[in-house]
Parts: structure tokens; C-alpha cells; sequence
């Protein structure tokens, strides 16, 4: 009771001075949306665009490690998950309408979309702007609006009042995470930016193309210099449109001395061509292929395309958070943001029994870790959480050292007595 009487007396927010209440006209349960508030929208030349999908199977790869606040060694190697209301957010739910992965999700899209991404403490145990020492309970991304010496302007979700509001924190207390491929997708004249214009010029040739316009010239057998040619040209083509108009196939007539020429022919350009270079030259540039994005690319490819675009990017995340939400208390004593990939995801089944063998076999790892890593679930064989290699026998030890056994030695001969005369 006294832990929660300490936690409400100090709770902090950080929509703290602003109205909470809901507006008298809103019935219940307060504001309504025809599609969800909290969630980021992307650029509009990004969204009508290949370069969404793009997005999206980045932000899918990057969500699809965990990341944790742990416990590390004087080696920085992973001890244990700290149980901290940070790892509850990075490990659960980090507020009323994300969960974990949803919210990894949500970093990457505006990381991708806007080159920079803030990541907010809501909700903590104090107020972030008088100590360091504070607890987190809730926590949302937002999009950086302006840049100040020490401030950020930052658009973010009100849960509470169900918009988004604007809000100015301090940089010290936000994880501000910036695209680490920020030059090749998000500066102006980048490799991305470049084909999404193009993009938008095919679109719009596209449009113009499909608009429904015959675009001909009709040739009459008179000149148009006089005013009363000029008129009588004017009501012939305004015949043959009052023709095309009323006819159920779109056909007309005109006079045996008149002359069509037809002027939608698709114009010869390069922008496909242009499209489709600058398409693989942002492929090669982030670490992706075409093999990729549709799922059939191999272990090598793959391997490639983690290291490469994926690692750097949640990278960045942790050290951002590691950053700004641990003291330097909190560091010297091994606390640390990490992120866990699964080494295994990609390899085929075939596989699985010999790096299994040689795993077990090599003492790297028990057999229930191992069954844990292929779906099955752990042994209750107290042998199954040893590190041994069972192909080798097993050596009984009792504690005691083993007693030397006494080896029968033959007796002494004997000398026979001598007798008198043999003494002679």
C-alpha cells in the first residue's frame, strides 16, 4: 500500500497542465474517429507509391526482434531481463492501443518515413524534468515537429483525450532516433526521394494517358483566316463532338474532303526506364533485392540484408534508449538496452538435427534449449538442462578418492635349517 500510495502521489504525465476532461457534447465515452488517431500516416507521395511497401517489409524485419532492457556482465554479455516498467513496455505493451511488437513496428515507419523518430515517456513514477531516477509506465512514438537548443516540439498521441496534441519536451528525456540510412531515403535529392518523383511523373503521364481524350486534329478543305471560316470550323468540330457524345460506340462521320489526324499515341519517354534503374539502385543501396521482397531469397541473401539494413537500424533504437532512459548509475551497474535475433529463423529443417548435434554435443547448449528453439516443449528430465555431451560415457563420481587395492605379494622363501653334517 505504501509503494502505491508513493507511485499516485508522484505519477507524472506528460499532457500534465492540460484539460483531461472530456467535452460536455461527447456522450461516454468520449471522441470518435473513422479510422485510428494514434497511428502514424506517411507522406502522401510515399503512401500512393511502391516505396510504401518498401516501408512496410523494413518495419516487419525490424519489429521481429525483441528488444530488452536487461542485465549485462563486465563482458557486455546478457545476464538477465531487468524487471523495470521499460522492459514491461518493451516486452508487453507500451500503452493502451500498442503492444510490444506494434510498437517496434511504429519506430520503424516514421524512423523510415520521416528520417527521425521520438520516442516519448508518457507516463512515469516522477516528473523526468526533476530527476533522472523515474520509472516509465507508458510510452509513445511521436513526430518531431521543430528543433530547439534543448527542446524538441513533438506531435504525439493523448490517449485521454483521444487526439494528437503537440508538446515540447526536453531531448534529454525522449530517445530521438534517426534513420541511419537517412541519406539514401530521406535527404532531398537522395536515391529514394529521386524515384518516388519519378514515380509521381509516371503516375500523372499515366493519368493524362487514360483521361478519356480523343486529342485529334481535324483537317477541313477550306482555309479558317476569315472570321466566317473560323465560325463554320468551330460548329463542324462541335458537330463531330455532338456525334461522338450521342453514339452508343463512341463513332461519327465526316466529309470525304476532311483529314483525321489522331495525336493520342503514347508518347516515346524513359521514364520507366529511369524508374526502373533508380528502383535497383535503392535496392542495392539498402541492402534489398527483389528476392527478398518476395520472400524467396536464400540464407546468404538474407544474412546479407540483416547485417546490413536491418541490424544498423535497431542498433540506432537501443542506443537512443540506452541513452536517454539509463543514468549513468544505471550503466556503471550493467543495465543496457538490447535487441535478441533469432539465429535460427532461417534455417531449412534439414539442417536443424546436425547443428542440434553438434551444438549438444559441443556443451553450447542443453537439449531443452535446443527443443525450445524447434517449438517443442522443454523436458522435465533434470538431464535435459545440463551441459553435457551425451555421447560420452558418464563418469561416476562418489566424492571420495578411490582406495589403492593392496596387491598380493608372494611370501619369503624360507631358508631350510642346515643339518650337522652339511654344517661340517
Amino acid at each position: 500500500m505504501a509503494r502505491l500510495s508513493k507511485k499516485l502521489k508522484h505519477a507524472w504525465d506528460a499532457f500534465n497542465g492540460r484539460s483531461n476532461e472530456l467535452p460536455e457534447s461527447e456522450m461516454g465515452v468520449g471522441m470518435s474517429y473513422g479510422y485510428r488517431p494514434d497511428r502514424s500516416r506517411l507522406y502522401i507521395s510515399n503512401e500512393r507509391s511502391i516505396i510504401s511497401s518498401v516501408y512496410t517489409r523494413l518495419s516487419i524485419d525490424v519489429a521481429s526482434n525483441p528488444i530488452r532492457h536487461v542485465r549485462v556482465d563486465e563482458n557486455d554479455r546478457y545476464l538477465e531481463d531487468v524487471k523495470s516498467g521499460l522492459n514491461y513496455c518493451l516486452k508487453e505493451e507500451a500503452n493502451i492501443d500498442q503492444g510490444a511488437r506494434a510498437f517496434r513496428q511504429d519506430i520503424a515507419m516514421t524512423l523510415f518515413d520521416q528520417g527521425v523518430a521520438a520516442v516519448v515517456p508518457v507516463e512515469t513514477s516522477m516528473n523526468p524534468n526533476l530527476t533522472n531516477s523515474y520509472e516509465i509506465y507508458n510510452m509513445r512514438v511521436g513526430q518531431i515537429l521543430a528543433w530547439h537548443p534543448s527542446h524538441i516540439r513533438v506531435s504525439l498521441y493523448n490517449e485521454k483525450l483521444g487526439k494528437r496534441e503537440e508538446i515540447v519536451v526536453a531531448k534529454k528525456n525522449v530517445a530521438i532516433v534517426e534513420n541511419p540510412l537517412y541519406s539514401v531515403m530521406n535527404e532531398p535529392n537522395s536515391t529514394l526521394q529521386r524515384l518516388i518523383r519519378k514515380l509521381n511523373l509516371l503516375d500523372s503521364s499515366d493519368e493524362q494517358a487514360a483521361s478519356g481524350k480523343l486529342d485529334i486534329i481535324v483537317q477541313l478543305p477550306y482555309t479558317v483566316k476569315s472570321e466566317a471560316r473560323r465560325q463554320q470550323a468551330m460548329q463542324r468540330r462541335e458537330d463531330i463532338e455532338f456525334q461522338l457524345r450521342g453514339s452508343q460506340y463512341g463513332i461519327a462521320y465526316v466529309d470525304a474532303t476532311e483529314k483525321i489526324t489522331q495525336l493520342n499515341r503514347p508518347a516515346e519517354n524513359n521514364l520507366l526506364k529511369q524508374v526502373e534503374y533508380l528502383t535497383g539502385l535503392l535496392y542495392a543501396q539498402l541492402g534489398l533485392t527483389e528476392e527478398v521482397m518476395n520472400g524467396t531469397a536464400d540464407e546468404k541473401a538474407m544474412l546479407n540484408y540483416t547485417n546490413r539494413t536491418i541490424k544498423p537500424v535497431l542498433e540506432a533504437i537501443c542506443e537512443a534508449m540506452h541513452r536517454a532512459f539509463l543514468t549513468k548509475t544505471a550503466r556503471t551497474q550493467g543495465q543496457a538496452i538490447k535487441f535478441f535475433t533469432d539465429s535460427f529463423s532461417l534455417v531449412p529443417v534439414g539442417d536443424i538435427a546436425e547443428i542440434a548435434d553438434k551444438f549438444t554435443r559441443n556443451e553450447i547448449l542443453t537439449s531443452n534449449e535446443i527443443r525450445q528453439i524447434i517449438g517443442i516443449k522443454p523436458s522435465d528430465d533434470p538431464k535435459a538442462d545440463e551441459l553435457r555431451n551425451s555421447n560420452m560415457p558418464e563418469q561416476k563420481d562418489s566424492g571420495l578418492p578411490e582406495k589403492e587395492v593392496p596387491v598380493d605379494k608372494p611370501p619369503p622363501e624360507t631358508e631350510e635349517p642346515q643339518t650337522a653334517s652339511e654344517s661340517r
